[in-house]
């Protein structure tokens, strides 16, 4: 999944950080002569211009890459896009690349920035519902594969190239030949470039930062995959400890069971009975008080499944040194267990990092896995090649680079802890939290599932809230959060940057943000 947080309609009434259209009179040449145009190591496909209305999308693409906040596709079509020049480039940087990328200009009413929009899971597909939405907000932008097709890792398998390509290269090439077009269509450079991303999206944000740090003013960057190889490790953890055993596995009907529970230990201990855990690092809730008394029930959990969860609960550990090797789930996070203990399988993208990057072996059986052994080469063998764990981002703030980073405490995908570790570790080589707020902040967001969805308030505005703060120098004291029903708001809450909290004054509406402090 790859939400973007723009503000949906309903909530952009009452967001603070919406930005009124700046748009430039550049007059673009022709598009169809950008078919001409040079570039290294690019041939260009296709520049042609599109005309306002419906656009149909390319057949190659999974169900997920059909939607994205503020975006209806049905049936593959994207409808209500301005008139723009569609530009479709390959890219060969190596002998193995083979990278497509589009690029998408709007024909009028062009803002004079660039957006690039990031992949989700191994990518395979270019993210064209989430270009659809940066050019509606008068963008340029562009979106690429990542240089292979199909959402699995089998792609790397024999192709070190192409591993390089999806880790990094991609993204970075991507972006210096869009900029590029964008300066021949309109004669003129994008006045500010943001990259825009959740998941691997948010990852390929911080690769960026920590590795191209001039390529662009402002990033964001959700629930990012920053350590892909200790992610896959805490997801074998879970599957060892909840699918190996059949006797351990929770079936899903009892995953309600749990989360109510966890909220009722958990829930007030932010002052306010919500519903939703505020600061789930504070919570110790033991799914033992659920245990069986005898046999089985779907309202208890035997012993072997109470062991599955407090599992979960756990950080991922070496066995043999007890080196902690990534944080656990939080409580409040079981109505989305499916993805990691779900089964048959594990994780999917974690099962075919170890498949096909790590032994290199498509029969490759999880349960062989073994923590020590099979974690120290794991590490080995990456070495920074797609995790994204430098904290040195000095050179990205010294251009006056701004970086938003969030995570919702109830992902089951990405472990929510894993962003704030990170987060702390740069703020310790930034020179201490209040440096590092100049031009970072983390915000977590209590009750969001992995890039967005949940029981707590999670449509927000991140793209303009940076724009605030890179175009106007207004940095995000809390940022603006709306939960729907029906397309409707019922509840809104400030996010605050971290470590702040927001904590209710006591008195007023408790589904009205005004009624909250950050603290």
């Amino acid at each position: 999944m790859r939400m973007q947080h723009r503000a949906s309609s309903t909530a952009a009434a009452l967001s603070m950080v919406l930005l009124a259209p700046r748009f430039v009179n550049a007059a673009p040449s022709s598009c169809e002569a950008l078919a001409k145009l040079v570039l290294p190591d690019t041939s260009i496909t296709l520049a042609q211009p599109v005309p306002a209305g419906e656009f149909t999308l390319p057949g190659d693409l999974r169900p997920d890459q059909l939607s994205a906040p503020g975006v209806t596709p049905a049936a593959g079509v994207l409808k209500k896009l301005p008139a723009f020049c569609r530009v479709a480039v390959t890219l060969k940087p190596s002998s193995d690349s083979d990278i497509r990328v589009e690029i998408w200009m709007p024909q009028a009413n062009w803002n004079g920035k660039y957006e690039a929009v990031g992949n989700g899971g191994w990518a395979g597909s270019i993210t064209y519902a989430n270009m659809a939405e940066a050019l509606l907000n008068g963008y340029a932008t562009s979106g690429t594969d990542t240089g292979h097709m199909g959402g699995g890792g089998s792609f790397a398998l024999g192709h070190p190239e192409k591993l390089i390509d999806f880790a990094w290269r991609s993204e970075h090439e991507m972006t210096i030949k869009a900029k590029a077009a964008i300066k021949a269509f309109y004669g003129e450079d994008p006045k500010f470039s943001y990259w825009v991303g959740c998941s691997s999206g948010g990852k390929q944000g911080l690769k960026e930062a920590q590795n191209f740090p001039d390529d662009y003013d402002g990033i964001v960057a959700g629930a990012p995959v920053l350590n892909w190889t200790h992610r896959s490790i805490e997801a074998l953890w879970v599957a060892l400890a909840a699918l190996k055993d059949a006797a351990s596995y929770i079936p899903p009907e009892k995953y309600p069971l749990i989360h109510q529970a966890a909220v009722a230990a958990c829930d007030e201990r932010d002052g306010l009975k919500d519903g939703i855990i505020g600061d789930p690092v504070s919570c110790r809730f033991d799914p033992a008080t659920l245990e069986c008394k005898e046999g089985d029930s779907p309202q208890c959990l035997t012993r072997p499944q109470v062991e599955a969860a407090r599992k979960i609960y756990e950080p991922a550990q070496n066995p043999r040194t007890g080196e902690r090797l990534s944080p656990r789930f939080e409580p409040g996070s079981e109505l989305g267990w499916r993805a990691i203990a779900g089964g048959p399988a594990p994780f999917l993208a974690a099962n075919d990092y170890f498949k096909y990057v790590v032994f290199r072996n498509p029969d490759w059986d999880w349960r062989t896995f073994d923590l020590d052994r099979d974690a120290t080469l794991a590490d080995r063998i990456d070495n920074g090649t797609i995790n994204a764990t430098s904290v040195d981002l000095k050179r990205f703030t010294a251009h006056r680079g701004k970086l938003i980073l969030y995570h919702g405490w109830t992902d089951t995908n990405i472990t929510p802890a894993a962003t704030i570790e990170y987060f702390e570790k740069v703020t310790a080589q930034m020179g201490g939290a209040a440096e590092t707020a100049q031009s970072i902040r983390l915000f977590m967001v209590p009750g969001m599932n992995h890039c967005g969805g949940g029981e707590g308030p999670s449509v927000f505005n991140m793209p303009s809230t940076l724009e605030r703060w890179v175009e106007d120098g207004k940095p995000p004291d809390q940022v603006l959060a709306s939960h729907l029903t029906a397309g409707k708001v019922d509840r809104t809450r400030p996010l605050c940057p971290y470590p702040k909290v927001a904590q209710y004054k006591g008195t007023g509406d408790p589904d009205d943000a005004v009624n909250f402090t950050c603290r």
